[in-house]
């Protein structure tokens, strides 16, 4: 096989040390191989970056292993012309007598003869915006959770309070639920609290209320809502130091929530992954692809099957989805009309991806051109058909119910 690039170096990483192969080639052909391990501390790194400048090689390729790589890959960051972070499954060897130093050459050595490519890893500030991100995500899934444990609690008592009000957690919710700490357990005491619309139920409001809270019921009670306290207050500081990180980013973020079914929230997970330099996808198809949104292919013998989608990036991909599922609520769009389409022939679960599919080609086209969306209206499929077409087709369905049809075109 055919060696693209002479002076490589495979780095095969772990939690406490960094494995070192470099793989130069010199003017008679004969490639001099050197190894050496490395401490993950900032002395052991600065040490690998020498090694690796004084061997003289230009490409760098490491495995991405958990969150091991970052750190070797930021230290090496702006030193080499490539700087390569490799799928772990790209680069798999061939089994037999396995070692670090053995992983370390066979990465220089696949990446020297041109059979891996590098993964996206994006600018520091894009990264910065990730951390956040996906932090802010991690406290509202623990706030969600929290929330469902007071709902088990208050079973757990007998007070049947999502029974009548819409949820457990509201500002109806937690003066009851504060009073029932505090002590109190009159059941209509506790209804005349209720707020807003709630207050048309205070009659069966009396009824749910009538439980047996307990002390122990309490102290739980009181640890989950200083939790979700400390959670609002969490997600409202992440959210505020992203505001200003986004500022140089705004255009792109007007961009993204131009979409239907897209909050500046979720416009903020999806400027943090993508980084919004689209450069990096030639095509769309490829956006998708990377994003776990399109189609994957399996082809043997001839014979082509499903195999789902391909695996993408997984923050993105959920984000995508549920901005997908609240895009099939809108009324009137191209993309609730997508969505209803798929969703007759292969299941809601399907058409939410089809629909994250579709934002997620549409998604690239404007961030390329830097327009804002056009939405072809819920009547796109229909305008695309022949209506002498579509006529025909549906007097075949009548017909086939034993009914006759007589077709005539009107005047226009």
């Amino acid at each position: 096989m055919k060696r693209i690039r002479d002076r490589v170096a495979g780095l095969d990483v772990h939690r406490d040390t960094v494995v070192a192969c470099c793989r130069v080639a010199g003017p008679d052909g004969e490639v001099e191989v050197t190894k050496a391990t490395f401490a993950t501390t900032r002395k052991g790194l600065g040490e690998l970056a020498s090694f690796l400048t004084d061997a003289g090689v230009d490409t760098v390729a490491m495995e991405a292993t958990g969150v091991y790589w970052k750190s070797p890959f930021y230290a090496l960051e702006g030193l080499f012309p490539e700087l390569w972070l490799c799928n772990a499954m790209h680069v798999k060897n061939v089994p037999g007598r396995k070692t670090d130093l053995s992983d370390a050459e066979w990465l220089a050595d696949v990446a020297a003869h041109g059979m891996v490519r590098p993964s996206l890893v994006p600018p520091p500030e894009i990264r910065e915006l990730r951390e956040l991100t996906r932090y802010r995500k991690t406290q509202v899934d623990a706030r969600v959770k929290e929330i469902q444990r007071l709902e088990k609690v208050l079973q757990d008592a007998g007070i049947k309070l999502t029974s009548v009000a819409s949820s457990v957690w509201s500002a109806s919710s937690r003066e009851i639920v504060e009073a029932l700490i505090a002590g109190e357990r009159d059941p209509k005491v506790l209804a005349q609290m209720a707020k807003g619309r709630l207050r048309a139920k205070i009659e069966r409001l009396e009824e749910a209320l009538d439980g047996n809270f307990g002390a122990h019921h309490a102290i739980v009670c009181r640890q989950i809502i200083d939790h979700l306290d400390f959670l609002d207050s969490s997600i409202n500081t992440l959210t505020t130091e992203l505001t200003t990180r986004l500022v140089p980013f705004e255009v792109a973020v007007a961009i993204v929530t131009s979409i239907p079914g897209i909050s500046r929230t979720t416009a903020e997970v999806i400027v943090a992954e993508t980084g919004v330099d689209m450069s990096h996808f030639p095509t769309p198809e490829q956006f998708c692809a990377w994003a776990g949104v399109a189609p994957a292919s399996y082809e043997s013998a001839g014979k082509r099957r499903s195999a789902g989608t391909r695996h993408g990036a997984p923050w993105l991909r959920r984000t995508l989805v549920e901005a997908a599922r609240a895009a099939s609520r809108t009324r009137g769009t191209y993309y609730s009309a997508l969505y209803s389409r798929v969703a007759r022939r292969r299941g809601p679960n399907k058409a939410a991806v089809a629909v994250a599919h579709s934002m997620m080609f549409t998604m690239w086209h404007l961030l390329t051109n830097g327009a804002l969306y056009q939405d072809p209206g819920a009547d796109y499929f229909e305008r695309r058909h022949d209506p002498a077409v579509e006529a025909k087709r549906l007097a075949r369905r009548i017909e086939a119910l034993g009914f006759e049809v007589s077709l005539s075109q009107t005047a226009a």
